[in-house]
């Protein structure tokens, strides 16, 4: 399982699905879908996109990727969990092909969320990537258009080592006369993403973010702007689709302001407490952590306190370099095999003057925290989606 063991589990390719998806009768050809992929950013867009959708009166499935607190926080209809009963009756239905084959935990994912919204008649679904695209699992789907949020450095030695490499695996969701939207881009991943299209005969659309959002978000981080923008862009393909879909700008704007309700994501600067000021945040790669490091520099404390713990498969180096050398830090590891140690944590966080001391448990760092804060300080929570699922 790629989550506990990093790239060791990684089962790269499509025909396990391909199999599966079969013995399912194909059930991603009974709905509409949206593909989206990228660094960053594609859990959100993905539920934005779906807040909007079930704002507009449409049966909308989601399928994301990790979850924080229940495994079918992966699978949900119109922002309900699949239910208990609805898993354990695709293992029991389908568990003679599932043990004969071998299937990858996220290849049955893909086929149980698949299989789910078919029979749920979701009239479109949201579907994220798990890692890359081109050889994702979910990458069967003939979508109405493909979204790229961005590309950043994460995943090295699985998607590769440069942001070319990794754009053009993400670049793989591209599909043949399906319009995609980029939502950001650089000098080196623009020609990626230009010539894969081309060859696809793919229109593309760039976000533009230098305009304004006229729009209020319920998500707090100033991050979820870009993403915002990359979803109005996407809406504005898909009403040009000329298909059954004309979501008006008052959906949009109901849509972007009900997320959480509509949808029940979590992890995304979420405040946990308003005194002291605690937040968690999934970032945890540089590209992420960048922005998020901006935010805390814009609020208002007196002591800030980080709690943070990493997995040993990410650039720990170039994500500490980014984090505020005047707060008081609190080194943990996630309860799984790919954690990073907390000890080498703190010896490379020492590397760039973050001082703290190290705990056995993430729940033991977070009370330390909540201990030696006053009301007028903050506390923040991250470094690994696994640090924020053990304190949600």
């Amino acid at each position: 399982m790629y989550q506990k063991l990093g790239k060791v589990a990684f089962n790269a390719g499509l025909d396990n699905i391909e199999k599966l998806d079969k013995h399912l009768k194909h059930p991603h050809k009974q709905f509409d879908s949206i593909h989206i992929a990228g660094t960053n950013g594609k859990g959100s867009t993905s539920h934005m996109l779906a807040s909007i959708l079930q704002e507009a009166g449409y049966k909308v499935g989601l399928y994301t990727s990790p979850h924080l607190k229940d495994y079918r926080e992966r699978i949900r209809v119109n922002g309900e969990l699949i239910s208990e009963e609805a898993v354990v009756q695709f293992i029991d239905t389908n568990r003679g092909f599932l043990k004969q084959n071998a299937f990858s935990f996220f290849e049955m994912s893909v086929g149980m969320a698949f299989d789910y919204f078919a029979k749920s008649k979701v009239d479109i679904a949201i579907i994220e990537t798990g890692l890359g695209g081109r050889l994702d699992s979910t990458n069967i789907i003939t979508p109405l258009l493909s979204i790229i949020t961005n590309i950043g450095l994460d995943h090295l030695g699985v998607l590769g080592n440069s942001l070319e490499a990794i754009a053009k695996e993400k670049a793989g969701i591209i599909k043949r006369n399906t319009p995609v939207v980029i939502g950001e881009y650089t000098d080196e991943t623009k020609p990626i993403f230009h010539d894969i299209a081309m060859r696809n005969e793919a229109s593309t659309h760039y976000v533009n973010h230098d305009q304004a959002l006229l729009h209020k978000l319920d998500l707090k981080g100033l991050y979820q702007e870009y993403n915002a923008r990359t979803v109005i862009k996407a809406i504005e393909v898909l009403n040009n689709l000329n298909l059954k879909y004309s979501i008006a700008e008052k959906t949009i704007s109901n849509g972007l302001k009900r997320v959480v309700k509509n949808t029940g994501l979590m992890g995304r600067w979420q405040v946990l407490k308003e005194t002291p000021l605690t937040i968690c945040d999934t970032a945890h790669n540089a590209h992420a952590l960048l922005r998020v490091a901006e935010q805390i520099k814009k609020q208002k404390y007196e002591q800030l306190h980080i709690v943070i713990g990493m997995v040993s498969d990410k650039e720990a180096d170039g994500i500490l370099a980014l984090l505020p050398k005047q707060a008081i830090y609190y080194f943990c590891a996630p309860a799984i095999d790919r954690a990073l140690d907390v000890k080498e944590l703190q010896t490379i966080a020492s590397k760039y003057g973050l001082k703290g001391i190290t705990y056995p448990t993430t729940s033991k760092a977070y009370q330390a925290a909540i201990e030696n804060s006053t009301k007028k300080d903050m506390i923040f929570i991250g470094g690994s989606n696994f640090i924020v699922s053990e304190i949600l």
